[in-house]
């Protein structure tokens, strides 16, 4: 429970862990959006991974300058945590317009888009310096053969990719696979994929997979 709302916080990470389709996922969104961003952060879940990866993408960039993409940003906590890192100018995409309107009240976006990641993202080549995406590559969200590269699409030349991967899906998953692929094609450098605190009240964690595209 969280103490602040009373909301079973483990009813909804079994709901999304559970979906069947990306409409499902959206749904399962909207219906948490409102007190979202209080539920993951209470001690019971204490989701740091938004920070965590605002942080690496300083680590591996220095002064966060040009363009960002938050793909998959929910309620903007990741879009917060770089606007405090130096972000000026940050677009969002998500497929919960629930949670687009609460990212919207954080002030730090440019754009906010509803986009089905497992789809093709309407953006054009090239698009972005930086794109961060945080608790989109987990059990039964976003396939990642097809999202990664989209990505990597809509990434600058040189620019990074930024994104957490769950432990119980990197292998499995083919997410390893796929992050190695892109490696060799010589699409990507990888710089990391270093295990991360993701939500460190339920222990657990992710991988922390930093990429530059070539």
């Amino acid at each position: 429970m969280s103490a602040d709302t009373g909301t079973d916080v483990s009813i909804f990470l079994q709901s999304i862990h559970a979906i069947s389709s990306p409409k499902d996922c959206g749904a399962i969104y909207d219906q948490w959006a409102r007190t979202y961003d209080i539920d993951v952060r209470h001690a019971g879940v204490d989701y740091v991974a938004p920070a965590v990866t605002a942080q690496a993408v300083v680590a591996a960039n220095g002064n966060i300058t040009g363009s960002v993409l938050d793909a998959g940003c929910g309620t903007g906590s990741v879009g917060v945590a770089l606007s405090q890192a130096g972000a000026k100018n940050i677009d969002g995409i998500d497929i919960s317009s629930g949670m687009l309107n609460v990212a919207r009240k954080s002030g730090v976006y440019s754009d906010l888009t509803v986009v089905d990641m497992s789809k093709v993202i309407d953006k054009q080549d090239q698009s972005y310096d930086v794109i961060t995406c945080v608790g989109i590559f987990t059990e039964a969200h976003v396939s990642t053969v097809p999202a990664l590269r989209e990505l990597i699409r809509i990434v600058k030349e040189d620019g990074l990719v930024v994104c957490t991967i769950v432990d119980e899906v990197w292998v499995p998953g083919v997410y390893e696979a796929e992050v190695e692929r892109l490696d060799v094609a010589g699409a990507v450098n990888v710089l990391s994929a270093a295990v991360a605190n993701y939500r460190r009240g339920t222990n657990k964690r992710a991988r922390m997979v930093i990429l530059r595209r070539r």
